[in-house]
């Protein structure tokens, strides 16, 4: 099932980041692929060559895996997000608190080196998600208020020694996406209130690909770059509701139509060194970019309304979203290695575009984590996490373009607010050398 909605979840997905969190990462991205390099704030990723997970941010990674390794975890978020605010339809305050869901991210990487030069790896894993919930009784429900989206990958990674300091990577993606939006007539628009306005639903499957590149520029010091495809995606599946151009049935029971909506998850890129500073510390860094300035309108198609299949959900006008972090390992003995790591997540919205349903902002990392080397094949990996969202103002308005009766303000007014909030992140990973 595909459909408008999902992609409509999407973006609310991106302000509140991720399987139920808020903001990991920018927009709907999730930064969590593994354990390992949460304790460092995903510093220093497309250098650093821990375990099978390593794939994930840059497959050429892989050259520096010896023999089959296989790693696995998951990640806990618990997203603390409150939103206060005012629904300017006769001033009714609008409050919601917790709204993001809690999340398990689970993870699994497979490599092989299959021989001096050449390797292969399998990942599964996911890049974005999330689960909100602002209730029913939200004053301003009628810009939106409740939102999914579940994303799953899976990854087909090669890569190749070029040089004795040179390697290259590759692999193919394959995408699930479903997710879901709805949003409702408020309770101050009695007898009318709790009436969908909009309902979608549906999914998608498609392809994309990945590209990465290491250099060993000596013993103590190398550079990755890594670059992942925009994902253009067709959410297919049914949508339902009063806002729309035209509406079959009763203004209580309006009809289902069948209809689409296109998505692109956006390109990413990634540049990351890796420093030996003594025989125990090392310092990574990394810089990461997504093209998130392609997340410009929200537009559902419904066939059935022929002409006017195309219908303005709304302005988004995102922007590009870099981060910035920086981590050190601590080599404690030959068992044990400490982590630790801060990062900068830059909004992907301006305050004038920012939104109930996508309060997107900046956040703070700050991170600890630890290595266990438990036997010559098994190592345990644990990270913690906290992010500091920035406090943020937003506004839903009227939507330029829209016609009379499909703009969610006709239903309850426009809303003005806040958002503030924070996450807490705990993984734990296990990796097996065979």
């Amino acid at each position: 099932m595909k459909t408008n909605k999902s992609l409509l979840s999407l973006a609310v997905a991106c302000g509140l980041m991720s399987v139920a969190t808020t903001a990991n990462a920018a927009g709907f991205q999730l930064a969590e692929y593994s354990a390992t390099g949460l304790g460092r704030a995903y510093a220093g990723e497309a250098a650093m060559a821990d375990n099978a997970g390593s794939q994930w941010r840059n497959p050429a990674l892989l050259t520096y895996l010896e023999g089959t390794q296989v790693s696995v975890g998951a990640i806990y978020v618990d997203p603390n997000i409150d939103i206060e605010g005012t629904s300017k339809a006769g001033s009714v305050p609008a409050h919601a608190s917790d709204f993001a869901h809690d999340a398990v991210i689970p993870n699994f990487y497979l490599s092989h080196k299959y021989n001096d030069k050449f390797a292969l790896g399998f990942a599964l894993g996911t890049n974005y998600g999330m689960e909100t919930d602002l209730g029913a009784d939200f004053a301003a429900a009628n810009h939106g208020n409740e939102a999914s989206i579940i994303t799953k990958e899976a990854n087909l990674n090669a890569a190749y020694q070029l040089t004795p300091t040179v390697s290259i990577g590759g692999g193919v993606r394959y995408v699930m996406a479903e997710g879901s939006f709805g949003a409702v007539t408020p309770n101050h628009m009695a007898p009318l209130n709790g009436l969908t306005l909009k309902y979608m639903e549906g999914d998608d499957k498609a392809w994309g690909w990945q590209l990465g590149s290491l250099w060993q520029i000596n013993d103590a010091n190398r550079i990755g770059f890594t670059y992942k495809s925009e994902v253009e995606l067709t959410l297919e599946g049914h949508a339902r509701g009063l806002g729309f151009d035209k509406v079959g049935g009763s203004i209580f029971n309006p009809q289902q139509y069948a209809g689409s909506m296109d998505l692109a998850l956006p390109a990413t890129a990634e540049i990351a060194t890796f420093h030996q500073v003594s025989e125990k510390v090392a310092i990574h860094t990394s810089i990461n970019w997504t093209d998130w300035s392609s997340f410009k309108t929200l537009e559902a198609n419904i066939p059935e309304f022929g002409a006017n299949s195309s219908q303005l959900i709304k302005h988004e006008n995102w922007e590009d979203n870099y981060r910035f972090a920086i981590g050190s390992t601590y080599q404690y003995n030959s068992k044990l290695q400490l982590r630790t790591g801060v990062a900068y997540d830059t909004s992907a919205v301006s305050e004038e575009h920012r939104t109930a349903t996508i309060p997107e902002t900046d956040r703070l990392w700050l991170s600890i984590g630890a290595g266990y080397q438990w036997s010559e094949q098994l190592s345990l990996d644990a990270g913690f996490t906290y992010i500091m969202a920035k406090d943020a103002k937003m506004q839903e308005t009227r939507v330029d373009g829209a016609k009379p009766l499909t703009d969610p303000s006709d239903f309850g007014g426009n809303f003005e607010g806040e958002v503030t909030g924070s996450i807490w992140l705990i993984g734990v990973q296990a990796n097996y050398t065979f």
